[in-house]
Formats: C-alpha cells, sequence, structure tokens
C-alpha cells in the first residue's frame, strides 16, 4: 500500500515500527528474567535463613547444609567410630562427599557414577543398588582409605586421591575446613557442636528405624521407656557423637528432643533450635535420650 492524503499506511509503518516493538520485547524479557532471578534468589535466600537448616560449629568456625545433608555426614561419621578410625578418616571422607556430591545421596554422575561418593560399579565398587546405600558406600570408602599408605598423616589431596580417582584431585583439598568442622562436631569432640532447627515432624517417630540405624552405625542398642529411647554410650564423647547423630537424624525418625546430661535439643522452627538449653530433667552419664512425641 501507499501514502493516502499524507497518512502512512500499515505497509509503510512496519518497518519504522519494528525494531522499536523488538526492543521493546527484549526489554520486557530481559526484565522478566530479572525478576524470576530475583525470585529464585530471595527464595533461596529465605529457605536458607528461615528454612529447615543444620549447624556444625568446631574451634570457632560454623558450616551449615541441609538436613538431608547433614543426616548423610552424619552417617559418615558414625561409621568412623564404629571402626575406631580417628577424627582424620571422617574429615577425609567428608571431604571426599562434599566435592564429589555436596553430601547428597545421588542417582547419576559422571558415566556411571552414582551415591554419596560417586563410586562406580563397573569399577568393582559394588551394584547400584549397594552403593545407594549410605552405609554400604562409606564402609566400601573405609575399607580403601585404610589400604593407602600413611592415609593419617599423608595431605588430603594425596589421599583422597588414592581412593576416589578423580579427574579434579586438587578439589578435595577446598573442602578439608567443613570436613574437619563436621567431623569434630558430630564425632563428640565439639560437644553442643551441632543443632538443627527443623520442622515439625509430619509422623509418628519410627522406634523400629532408630533402632536399626544406631546398631548399624554405632553398634548400640537403645532402651524404650516413656516416649523415649535410652542409648548408652562408652564414654563422654561417643554420647556426644550420639546425641548429635539423633539430630541430625530426626529429620529422618521423627526425633522431637534429645538430652544429654543436663543440656537438650528440642525440634523447633525457632532460633533455641539452634542451640543446646538447659534440660528440665537431666540424664544420667553417659546416657542420651532421644524424645520420640
Amino acid at each position: 500500500m501507499r501514502s493516502t492524503r499524507g497518512r502512512l499506511t500499515f505497509a509503510e509503518e512496519e518497518p519504522r515500527r519494528g525494531p522499536r516493538w523488538i526492543a521493546r520485547g527484549l526489554i520486557l524479557t530481559l526484565v522478566a528474567l530479572v525478576g524470576l532471578g530475583a525470585w529464585f534468589g530471595g527464595r533461596n535466600l529465605f529457605d536458607s535463613v528461615m528454612g529447615p537448616r543444620c549447624q556444625a560449629t568446631a574451634a570457632g568456625n560454623t558450616v551449615d547444609f541441609d538436613p538431608e545433608q547433614m543426616s548423610n555426614a552424619a552417617t559418615i561419621t558414625a561409621l568412623a567410630l564404629k571402626r575406631g578410625l580417628p577424627a582424620r578418616a571422617a574429615t577425609i571422607a567428608l571431604a571426599t562427599a562434599i566435592q564429589e556430591s555436596k553430601l547428597r545421596n545421588i542417582r547419576y554422575g559422571d558415566r556411571d557414577s552414582v551415591g554419596l561418593f560417586q563410586q562406580r560399579p563397573s569399577q568393582g565398587w559394588g551394584t547400584v543398588e549397594q552403593i545407594l546405600d549410605p552405609e554400604y558406600s562409606t564402609n566400601k570408602f573405609y575399607d580403601a582409605l585404610v589400604k593407602v599408605d600413611d592415609w593419617e598423616n599423608g595431605t588430603i589431596t594425596v589421599v583422597a586421591q588414592e581412593v576416589q580417582r578423580s579427574a579434579y584431585p586438587e578439589a578435595y583439598a577446598d573442602h578439608e575446613q567443613e570436613g574437619r568442622i563436621l567431623a569434630s562436631a558430630l564425632a563428640g569432640h565439639s560437644p553442643r557442636g551441632f543443632a538443627c532447627r527443623l520442622d515439625d515432624p509430619e509422623r509418628e517417630a519410627d522406634v523400629a528405624m532408630i533402632g536399626r540405624l544406631l546398631d548399624n552405625e554405632y553398634s548400640l542398642k537403645p532402651t524404650a521407656g516413656d516416649g523415649t529411647l535410652s542409648v548408652t554410650a562408652p564414654n563422654d564423647q561417643i554420647a556426644w557423637s550420639v546425641a548429635s547423630w539423633s539430630v541430625a537424624k530426626a529429620i529422618d525418625t521423627g526425633i522431637t528432643g534429645v538430652t544429654i546430661g543436663d543440656r537438650q535439643w528440642t525440634r523447633s522452627r525457632d532460633s533455641d533450635a539452634w542451640t543446646w538449653q538447659e534440660a528440665e530433667s537431666p540424664a544420667p552419664a553417659r546416657q542420651v535420650l532421644l524424645h520420640l512425641t
């Protein structure tokens, strides 16, 4: 179409308006993307600040992970103690699992790698089903670790690489401090160094699961009481390890509180859940009381 009486027809307007509309569309798209990113960023920040979270503190340093990650960290640490290994073993295993899977029991990875330590069935670590069992995969890691010459004194990069054969061995060292803090708090070397802020449990505490996990990961058997389970530890350090482990496992088991000595952790989303409060009814020496209601 052509111009008529000084007015431009649609055919003549289109070339001029097109670039403007494209620019506006790009701007609107950019604004939408920025807004979406801000929403997700704000949600992640909210979850990290206000959502369920766990903290481990040792020597004045603190690390935090979500409850799922801390539950796996507790298993890794407990099995080191069960095997009579020093905290150094747990530090190496935790740093490795942080690097390999971010302490998540994932079902995917490079080639056929799966699980906390990204172990490969094709390399003889076990079946996929076995490796996806955190207790099995952790024990397989320790089986390989103790065969490394001078693993107790070697640098974490060298020792972890001997076990894992990673393409990026230097990355293990990046998580050594996190591993140390987690190992110290969860192994009982830093009493009151572990706590979680959690939602109320969705179901009743699973007594059978608690008993099975304590047996598998500590070789300890609880005694049932009135709304509690009592665990007797061989010494104060192991007692604090069991107490911290019980807090970490509360997300899985439904535990609502833990008492050790004159201190008690009570499940809550309040800030009080970050600390061990004074217990109304102290527990006997070397005993840990797990509250189920």
